[in-house]
């Protein structure tokens, strides 16, 4: 008979808590649950304490219905994850013989005296599932109170590791019955999280399966789907039911689903069209040029570009007229679009875009801080663009979100 399973973990540990290492067992542990269709709702990390490990088990033990714990097994009297549950549960806690045995036969191959503590290292529950440590000294142990799944792992991650995937996964899959998690990650561009949110609205109010997670990240606005179900396919079935629904209403700014970056995207669309592309900056300072020259083959669509940040390289270089330079300024339209037809005659490229702005710290021809003007040229179809934005962030996050708007405004025109 299955049940649903609500997972907890909890890890213990200091040293975790001082940032000396990493919390790597508990998202280990996470995919493995969400791979087989286990549901993980709390992650807590809690120091070498016994009131506070204290008081976390017994959180865990209202909201959850399994609860992992990693750490806490070892021979020194830090090591207090068995004492913390005793104080909640009352069971006994025993001395294993086969694991006392196998600590006792190590240090006699090491030709090394055992300190009493070691034996700490062979302690269970009374009545509890043993789960054997093939890797090192601690064993696991299984433990139910109240309804409630304790399942404790050594914290060394090759160890944790070995019990997990021996013991656990296949103990909780019976549990849970064969079920899948399967998530897939919707990414767009040129629309903001609120906005994104607003045109799904009614669709969030009713997710059930899969659910439904809009996020903004770095790169713009993302959707995680996430069905679960009795075999990847027909989890699989339901997130694409519900990502054609969603595209319905922003299919216009979708542009990738989960690793393909967007000037991936640009560069596939570049070579469907057959064009190539060369770029002028000036605020942005070659970082439109650095996304695509890092790309494989990035030769077939990207002819170079011209790094322009001085006036005097606009004129002389990429010959921007001195009359638009004086009249007009180097922050303006009308440098942006000059500088996008320019760059695509000079070095043969159907397509030219330009970036030219203020980054800051200071004004510059009297423009604050964040005008960005953004210009695009296609000679072949006789298209000229160009546009002012205003971005907000320091020098590096207006540099930053220039070029991730041109690389929007590259992937619409070419879309």
């Amino acid at each position: 008979m299955t049940k649903t399973l609500n997972t907890e973990i909890i890890a213990v540990g200091t040293e975790l808590l001082l940032g000396q290492i990493s919390n790597t067992n508990a998202k280990w542990i996470s995919e493995q649950l969400a791979a087989n269709g286990i549901n993980t709702f709390y992650h807590t990390v809690v120091g070498d304490n016994m009131d506070r490990l204290t008081n976390v088990f017994k959180e865990a033990q209202k909201r959850s219905n399994v609860v992992i714990v990693t750490g806490g097994l070892g021979p020194t009297e830090d090591d207090i994850s068995r004492e913390a549950f005793q104080n909640i549960s009352q069971i006994p806690i025993v001395q294993e013989p086969n694991t006392m045995k196998k600590i006792e036969q190590y240090f006699s191959k090491q030709h090394v005296v055992m300190t009493p503590n070691n034996k700490r290292q062979a302690r269970v529950f009374k009545n509890s599932k043993v789960l054997i440590n093939k890797v090192g000294m601690a064993p696991g142990n299984i433990v139910n109170f109240e309804e409630v799944k304790w399942i404790f792992l050594p914290g060394v991650p090759k160890e944790m590791k070995q019990l997990f995937a021996d013991d656990v996964l296949p103990y909780l899959k019976d549990l849970n019955g064969e079920m899948v998690l399967q998530s897939v990650v919707l990414r767009f561009t040129g629309i903001g999280e609120s906005m994104l949110e607003h045109k799904i609205s009614k669709l969030i109010a009713e997710q059930q399966n899969p659910t439904i997670a809009p996020l903004a990240q770095k790169d713009g606005v993302t959707i995680r789907l996430t069905a679960k179900a009795g075999s990847r396919q027909e989890a699989n079935e339901l997130i694409e039911r519900t990502k054609t629904t969603i595209l319905k209403e922003l299919g216009d700014y979708f542009y990738r689903i989960d690793r393909d970056t967007i000037e991936e995207k640009v560069f596939a669309l570049l070579q469907k069209r057959n064009k190539r592309i060369a770029a002028a900056e000036s605020l942005t300072g070659g970082l439109f040029a650095d996304r695509f020259v890092s790309l494989n083959g990035a030769s077939t669509v990207f002819t170079g570009g011209i790094v322009c940040y001085d006036s005097a390289v606009k004129e002389k270089v990429l010959h921007v007229s001195k009359s638009t330079i004086e009249k007009e300024g180097t922050v303006s339209n009308a440098c942006a679009g000059e500088m996008a037809k320019n760059v695509a005659q000079l070095l043969e490229a159907s397509i030219g875009i330009s970036f030219t702005g203020v980054a800051g710290p200071t004004k510059s021809e009297g423009k604050p801080v964040g005008t960005v003007h953004i210009a695009l040229y296609d000679k072949e179809d006789g298209y000229e663009w160009s546009e002012k934005f205003m971005f907000q962030g320091d020098r590096e996050q207006i540099r930053y979100r220039a070029t991730l708007k041109g690389l929007e405004i590259l992937f619409k025109y070419l879309k």
